[in-house]
């Protein structure tokens, strides 16, 4: 699911993660995975020991600017959808998406992936040339999808792509407002060539977020309509803010960058 904007003179593609949808079709059990948290815990931490990475990639490529700046704007976002929504959680920052993101970016693959991975996570993916001022600037784009949206369902704004990609899409939007979808991890990577379909693009800026539980699940709504936090899970104790069920613990942010 690809969509295409320029802007300022530079290139920006937005990639969003199809996998639930593929899983779904293929799987004999059309109902929606558990996401079982210890599973998903085993399938990041598995395969992302430090030894895997290059020693260059051994860092972070992420500021902590930029992390706060796309955490923030989801939640603003997820508190002002419209309809209302009674179950919206307030979305955290995870530490272990993060360190995948940050493991696929620095791939410089214009696709989703580790295919391993996808069965557990939701990812949208950004990739423009040329300078910019702003992480938003990436991330804006999965957002302005809302514009083409019906609630409750995605599938009449889903073009055909990789090839060409016609007529209106919000699937990016969705995953960015799927209520149970409540950690986020991203990472940003320059790419000094990257193929994107076909064109070598020379010092791309690459943006990889990964999200769990996984959204856009076939014949399900992203959130229950409804009084904001009238209908959020149990383990919140009822405590709100900004039409977001609010957990005790807000993120594990503060520990990623000491």
């Amino acid at each position: 699911m690809i969509a295409i904007s320029a802007v300022s003179h530079a290139l920006l593609f937005s990639l969003l993660c199809e996998a639930s949808a593929v899983i779904l079709l293929n799987s004999t059990d059309s109902s929606p995975p558990t996401n079982n948290f210890t599973d998903i815990e085993a399938a990041l931490s598995a395969p992302l020991d430090s030894t895997d990475l290059p020693k260059a990639r051994r860092k972070r490529y992420i500021s902590q600017n930029d992390m706060i700046a796309i955490l923030d704007y989801h939640n603003q976002v997820r508190g002002k959808v419209f309809p209302p929504a009674a179950n919206m959680e307030y979305m955290v920052w995870d530490e272990n998406l993060a360190k995948s993101a940050e493991a696929w970016a620095a791939t410089c693959i214009w696709d989703h992936g580790p295919s391993y991975l996808l069965r557990f996570l939701g990812q949208n993916l950004s990739v423009r040339t040329g300078r910019y001022r702003s992480i938003l600037q990436l991330v804006k784009p999965w957002y302005d999808e809302v514009k083409d949206y019906a609630f409750p369902y995605p599938q009449d704004c889903n073009p055909r792509c990789p090839m060409r990609c016609f007529g209106p899409m919000c699937t990016h939007y969705t995953q960015m407002v799927w209520a149970t979808s409540n950690r986020i991890g991203c990472a940003i990577h320059t790419c000094q060539n990257m193929n994107v379909w076909g064109s070598v693009w020379r010092r791309a800026v690459y943006l990889v977020c990964n999200y769990a539980p996984k959204g856009n699940w076939i014949g399900e709504a992203p959130y229950k309509v409804g009084v904001p936090c009238s209908s959020c899970p149990p383990s919140y104790g009822g405590s709100c803010t900004d039409n977001l069920c609010f957990p005790g613990v807000t993120s594990n942010y503060l520990y990623w960058f000491k």
